[in-house]
């Protein structure tokens, strides 16, 4: 491992401050993913309340799961953005930054001057990045958005669960999938400010993420007027997908293409007139004989076990995987053996093992720096905008800043 000063001397990100104003998962997946690869984010939360975010579960030695997972690395300040004495000296902050992230309520950015146009003004470097639910024109502007009311309003619910009951992606999707695109497109945005040195304003609609991930279902129904069947654990376009039962549990395994079906038919089932069968021919034949196909392939597999039917699909060289849960992939032997793990702090001094991100440089680590305390970095970030002692301890007797009780001290000093 790297020391520390190397990791933010050599980071991809070094040099770039972040202001992020952000809740829930969106926001904050986006501007921790900029942190592990060395940006300095800054973290605006309430005074006294933070990011709801961190009361969403108390899993983790007392601390939100959430929260934990989506703000490693960052910098907490507590200010009131409402109040006029903090207003002055968010715009001081502001002229400091790269790049602002906000997933506010539709239209509160506007209200409270922190519109592209009012930021661009003093800063014109400033890449201003607005996350929102649906947009800002249209019906649904105003409509507050949350992670499965946008998996129900795209239509990803649709597709998602069985045939009688359709049903939630079991994650954040909708918040993840915007939080990656938010950050895509900041990195756009840096590259492009590098030639213009110009600023610019990127708009991400939750809605429109999902929208575009539900284009091949939107296709079908445009093109052939047919819907993507709900199919638990199969494919609706592909055969053989997906689960299929041994006996001592089920396997995973994917048949691509007519080379693959015909290795599959004599290595794995040991039937290669399978292969010719005009039931089984083509993928179109196929998936119209799924169930057919599907009780041949069983027949075969429950008289082995799922490790017995994983070598066999290893040895034809079809893809093919175990259905894992959250304690498998927590004790993934994949994982440990490329030393993917590294420990984290949490505000309350206790460590947890946390996942370097998917992204590698064979050069430097992600940064995997400690969770926040909420307002840790209240003091330290408003001195370094010269707000003095006295004015620091005068904003917080207002209550509209917020510190950790351990500094409370220092304002007396």
């Amino acid at each position: 491992m790297q020391s520390t000063d190397d990791l933010e001397v050599n980071s991809p990100l070094a040099g770039i401050r972040i202001l992020a104003l952000e809740h829930a998962v969106s926001g904050p997946f986006c501007s921790r993913n900029l942190a592990d690869l060395g940006a300095e984010v800054i973290k605006v939360e309430r005074p006294k309340v933070g990011d709801f975010a961190r009361d969403y579960d108390d899993y983790v030695y007392g601390q939100s799961s959430y929260f934990v997972w989506l703000n490693r690395s960052k910098k907490s300040i507590a200010l009131d953005i409402k109040s006029d004495l903090v207003r002055p000296i968010l715009k001081k902050l502001l002229d400091t930054v790269d790049v602002f992230v906000q997933n506010l309520a539709p239209g509160a950015a506007k209200r409270l001057g922190l519109d592209f146009e009012s930021i661009h003004s003093s800063n014109p470097r400033c890449i201003v990045v607005d996350i929102s639910g649906y947009g800002e024109k249209g019906p649904f502007s105003g409509r507050k958005a949350y992670d499965m009311l946008i998996q129900a309003e795209s239509g990803l619910m649709s597709v998602t669960g069985t045939e009688e009951i359709q049903s939630r992606v079991g994650i954040s999707v909708a918040d993840l999938a915007t939080g990656m695109y938010a950050e895509s497109a900041i990195l756009a945005a840096l590259f492009r400010r590098s030639r213009t040195g110009l600023g610019s304003n990127v708009k991400i609609a939750m809605l429109d993420v999902l929208a575009e991930w539900m284009t091949h279902p939107m296709y079908r129904y445009a093109y052939n007027g047919t819907y993507v069947p709900r199919i638990a654990s199969t494919h609706p376009v592909i055969t053989p997908y997906g689960a299929h039962l041994t006996m001592d549990g089920s396997v995973i395994f994917s048949v691509q293409n007519e080379r693959e079906w015909e290795v599959f038919c004599n290595m794995v089932l040991e039937a290669p007139n399978l292969f010719d069968d005009p039931r089984f021919n083509s993928n179109n034949m196929r998936r119209d004989n799924c169930d057919e196909l599907t009780k041949i392939i069983e027949e075969k597999f429950n008289s082995l076990t799922s490790i017995q039917v994983t070598e066999l699909l290893e040895k034809a060289g079809i893809a093919s995987g175990r259905l894992n849960d959250a304690k498998s992939i927590w004790e993934h032997e994949q994982l440990s053996a490329r030393d993917k793990w590294r420990n984290v702090r949490l505000p309350n001094g206790e460590s947890i093992r946390a996942l370097l991100p998917p992204v590698e440089f064979t050069d430097v680590e992600s940064i995997m720096g400690e969770v926040p305390e909420l307002g840790r970095d209240t003091i330290n970030i408003l001195e370094s905008l010269g707000v003095t002692k006295s004015e620091i301890s005068a904003l917080y007797k207002n209550g509209v800043i917020g510190i950790p009780d351990i500094s409370k001290p220092n304002l007396e000093a």
